[in-house]
C-alpha cells in the first residue's frame, strides 16, 4: 500500500484484523509505516543493498516515539548513506561492535590480557585498582574521548578521600593502560604524559619497637585474625619475606624442616619480584611456624596458606594487608605499645623494614641484610659476576634475630611459651 502519509492518517490508520500492513510513504522514497494487530506503529526505511542488490529494510523507531517529520529526516539521511554505496543496516551493526571495544573497559581488558599478566607480577594489583577506583567511573567511557583533565580530576578524588598515595599508584596505572594503547596503534598520544605526581609520598620509616614487636607476636594469631593467617604474618616478621611471595608459597618450596642446619625455604623465579630465586635459611622460630602451618593446611592444597573459599588457590598478599589492618583495629588497652600500634598502624611491609633494622642493629652488614631481603645488586659485579648467595650468612642472620625475638616476646615471664595460641583453629 501507498499513500502520501499525514500525521492525521498516521494516528487513525486502521489496524489489520490479524498480522500487520506495511503503507510506503510517497513523500520520501524508501520510508514505510508498519501497523500491527495490537496497535503498534514503527518506521522503517526499505533499501536495495549498494553491492548485492538484495532489498533490505534499516529499523528507524516507533510511533508516536519517532514523529513523522522525524522518520522521513531520518531516511533521507539513510537514503543518502545508500547514494554513497553504503549500507546504512551493515554501518550500524560496525558501530555497535566499534563501541563496544572502544570503551575503557575493552582497552582495560586488553591491557590485562595482553602487557600486565605477560610482564608484570603485580598484574593482580593493577586489576584490582582497575576494579576499585578506574572502572566505576570510565568503564562505559570511550577512551579516546579521556583527556589529561579526565585523569587529574579522578586522582584529585582519591586524594581528598585521604588515599594520597594510592592515588600515585593509580594515576601511574592509568598512564601504563594508555602507554600500551599507544603501542598497540590505539591512540596517538598519552594523555598522562609528563603528569605530576598528585602528592609526595613519605619514605617509610616506621619500624616495631620492642613493646609492638612483643604485642604482634601474641596478638596476631588470634580473632579478628585466623591463626593461619597470624601464622603467615609471623613468617613475615621472621624471615623479611614480602607477604605476597608469603602467601602465595607452596608446600613443595620447603625442605628439611626438621633440620636445624638445613632447613629453608626457595623461592622460585617465577614469584620472586626481581626474578631471582631465593633461598631463605629458616630459623627455629620460623621452622615452628611453618610446620604448624603444613598441619593447618591439611592434605588437600599445596599451597601452605590456601584460600578458605577455594582450596585449589591460595591466598593472597592483600588478604595478610587487611588481617593487618583489623588487628591494628583490635588493639586495645593503655600500654605505650596499643598507644603507638593505634595512632601509626604498621603495615606488613614494616614488618620486613623492621626485620632489615634489627639485623643491622644486631651487627650485620649491609650485604648480609639485602641477601636477606633478596634484594638485587644493581652494580655490574652484582649482576654479573658475584653469583655468591650468602646462604651461611643468611641463616646466622636470621638464627640470630630469632633468638633476639625470643628474649623479645618472653620479656615479661621468662617461662611465657613462644607459641602462645599455639594450636587454636
Amino acid at each position: 500500500m501507498q499513500k502520501p502519509l499525514t500525521d492525521v492518517l498516521v494516528r487513525g490508520m486502521p489496524l489489520p484484523e490479524s498480522g500487520r500492513i506495511e503503507v510506503s510513504d510517497t513523500r520520501c522514497k524508501g520510508l514505510e509505516l508498519r501497523v500491527t494487530s495490537g496497535g503498534a506503529r514503527s518506521w522503517s526505511f526499505r533499501f536495495r543493498d549498494p553491492r548485492s542488490g538484495r532489498v533490505t529494510r534499516a529499523t528507524i523507531g516507533s510511533y508516536p516515539e519517532v514523529s513523522l517529520a522525524d522518520a522521513r529526516e531520518r531516511a533521507n539521511g539513510l537514503r543518502r548513506s545508500v547514494a554513497a554505496g553504503l549500507n546504512p543496516v551493515e554501518e550500524k551493526r560496525r558501530e555497535r561492535q566499534a563501541s563496544n571495544t572502544s570503551t575503557f573497559k575493552a582497552l582495560s581488558d586488553r591491557y590485562l590480557e595482553e602487557h600486565a599478566r605477560r610482564f608484570k607480577r603485580s598484574a593482580p594489583a593493577d586489576e584490582r585498582n582497575l576494579r576499585l577506583h578506574v572502572l566505576p567511573k570510565w568503564g562505559s567511557r570511550r577512551y579516546d574521548e579521556i583527556q589529561r583533565r579526565d585523569v587529574i580530576d579522578l586522582c584529585e578524588g582519591m586524594v581528598a578521600a585521604g588515599t594520597a598515595t594510592n592515588a600515585n599508584r593509580v594515576q601511574a596505572l592509568i598512564s601504563s593502560v594508555f602507554s600500551f594503547a599507544v603501542d598497540a596503534d590505539l591512540m596517538a598520544a598519552n594523555p598522562c604524559v609528563r603528569l605530576r605526581k598528585r602528592a609526595a609520598e613519605n619514605i617509610g620509616r616506621r619500624v616495631l619497637s620492642d613493646d609492638e614487636v612483643f604485642l604482634f607476636w601474641h596478638g596476631i594469631i588470634s580473632p579478628p585474625v585466623s591463626h593461619r593467617v597470624g601464622l603467615a604474618l609471623r613468617i613475615a616478621l621472621l624471615t623479611g619475606s614480602r607477604v605476597s611471595e608469603i602467601a602465595q608459597a607452596e608446600r613443595r618450596e620447603f625442605s628439611h624442616i626438621e633440620d636445624s642446619e638445613r632447613a629453608a625455604w626457595v623461592l622460585p623465579t617465577t614469584r620472586s619480584k626481581n626474578g631471582c630465586s631465593h633461598f631463605t635459611p629458616l630459623s627455629e622460630l620460623a621452622r615452628d611456624a611453618v610446620s604448624e602451618a603444613i598441619v593447618l593446611s591439611g592434605d588437600a592444597s599445596q599451597f601452605l596458606f590456601p584460600s578458605p573459599s577455594v582450596s585449589s588457590k591460595p591466598i593472597t598478599g592483600h588478604a595478610l594487608s587487611v588481617a593487618m589492618q583489623r588487628f591494628g583495629g583490635s588493639v586495645g588497652g593503655a600500654s605505650e605499645a596499643s598507644r603507638t600500634w593505634a595512632s601509626e598502624p604498621p603495615s606488613p611491609h614494616d614488618l620486613r623494614r623492621t626485620v632489615a633494622t634489627r639485623l643491622a642493629a644486631l651487627g650485620y652488614p649491609a650485604e648480609d641484610v639485602s641477601a636477606v631481603l633478596n634484594h638485587k645488586r644493581r652494580d655490574i659485579t652484582g649482576r654479573h659476576y658475584d653469583l655468591y648467595d650468602r646462604a651461611k650468612e643468611k641463616r646466622h642472620a636470621l638464627n640470630s634475630w630469632s633468638d633476639a625475638l625470643k628474649e623479645l616476646v618472653r620479656k615479661t615471664d621468662p617461662t611465657l611459651p613462644i607459641n602462645i595460641g599455639s594450636g587454636e583453629k
